[in-house]
C-alpha cells in the first residue's frame, strides 16, 4: 500500500511538472516573447538575447537554447556546493521547459495588445510556476542564483537576493525592449506571483476570528449549535488593568462572517471583535490535507 502511495506521489509529481513547464513555455512564446516583456529568469534573458541577435542569426538565438546554456554550468556548480540531491527534479524541470520552448510555435495570441500580454501571459506563467512548485520543484534560473548567492550573503534573504536579480534583468529589458515593454513586464510578474500563491496556498480563504466578550459561553454556544462549527475558548489577560478575560478563536467561511457577527451583536453589541484573513485553512469543514 505504502509502495502504491509513493508511485502515484512521484508520477503526480510528473505530471505537475510537465504540465507546469508546458503553460510557462506557452505563456512566454504566446505573450511574452512576441513583444518583448522581459519578466526576468534567464527565459527573460533569453528574449533578450533573441532580439539582439536577430539580425546576426535567422530568428535569433533560440530561448531554449539559451535556457540550457546558461542553467548547464549553474547546475554543476550547485551539484558541487550542495550535493546531487539538492538540485534532483530541478534539473527536470529545467529541461522539460527549455523543450517545451522549442516545441511550442511562436505565436502573439495577444495580437501586439501589452496589457493583455501582460494579464494573459502572467496567468498562465503564475499558473505554471504554482503547479511546479506544487511538485517541490524548481525551474532552476535565477531562483537557484539566488539559493547558491545567499550562501556567501546570508545577511539577504533568498527572496531579497531574487528580486534584486530579476529586478536587474528587467531593467536591462528596459534597453533592449523599451520602457514601455518593461512597465507592462512588472504588472505581468504582479499577477504571475498572486496567481501562483493562489494555487499553492488554496484559493478557498477564509476568515479568522477573534471574540473577547463577557457573553462568551452564549457566543460559543450559538456558534457551535447554530452555525455547528467549531471554536476555542483562549484564556488571557488585559494589560490595562490586568484582568483575566476569555477570548474565543474560530475560523469561519465568508458567507458564515455576516452570520457570526449577527450572532454576537445580538447576544453581546459591546463585544470586542476581530477578523482577519486565514489564507488556507486545512482540517475538517475546510480543505482536506
Amino acid at each position: 500500500m505504502i509502495k502504491d502511495r509513493n508511485y502515484f506521489e512521484m508520477l503526480r509529481s510528473y505530471l505537475l511538472i510537465a504540465a507546469g513547464t508546458g503553460l510557462m513555455a506557452f505563456a512566454i512564446k504566446s505573450s511574452f516573447d512576441p513583444i518583448g516583456l522581459v519578466t526576468g529568469g534567464f527565459t527573460g534573458i533569453g528574449i533578450m538575447l533573441r532580439r539582439l541577435t536577430a539580425d546576426f542569426i535567422e530568428g535569433g538565438i533560440p530561448i531554449w537554447f539559451t535556457n540550457i546554456l546558461l542553467n548547464a554550468p549553474l547546475f554543476l556548480v550547485a551539484f558541487r556546493l550542495k550535493g546531487g540531491r539538492f538540485i534532483g527534479r530541478t534539473v527536470l524541470a529545467s529541461m522539460l521547459l527549455s523543450f517545451w520552448l522549442g516545441v511550442i510555435p511562436d505565436v502573439d495570441l495577444a495580437g501586439g495588445d501589452y496589457l493583455l500580454a501582460s494579464v494573459y501571459g502572467g496567468v498562465l506563467t503564475g499558473a505554471g510556476i504554482g503547479l511546479v512548485l506544487s511538485a517541490k520543484v524548481a525551474t532552476g534560473g535565477t531562483d537557484l542564483i539566488a539559493t547558491l548567492v545567499h550562501l556567501k550573503f546570508r545577511a539577504y534573504s533568498i527572496a531579497q537576493l531574487l528580486q534584486v536579480i530579476d529586478g536587474a534583468i528587467i531593467l536591462a529589458g528596459i534597453y533592449v525592449c523599451g520602457i514601455r515593454a518593461s512597465l507592462y513586464a512588472v504588472f505581468a510578474v504582479y499577477i504571475t506571483t498572486r496567481v501562483s500563491d493562489l494555487i499553492t496556498e488554496g484559493g478557498k480563504f477564509s476568515k479568522a476570528v477573534y471574540i473577547i466578550s463577557e457573553q462568551h459561553a452564549q457566543i460559543a454556544d450559538a456558534v457551535m449549535h447554530e452555525m455547528d462549527r467549531g471554536i476555542t475558548l483562549v484564556p488571557a489577560v488585559g494589560m490595562y488593568r490586568h484582568e483575566e478575560r476569555n477570548m474565543l478563536f474560530c475560523v469561519v467561511s465568508k458567507k458564515e462572517l455576516i452570520t457570526l457577527k449577527e450572532y454576537i451583536k445580538n447576544i453581546d453589541a459591546g463585544a470586542f471583535v476581530i477578523v482577519t484573513d486565514a489564507r488556507e485553512v486545512l482540517g475538517e469543514g475546510f480543505l482536506e490535507y
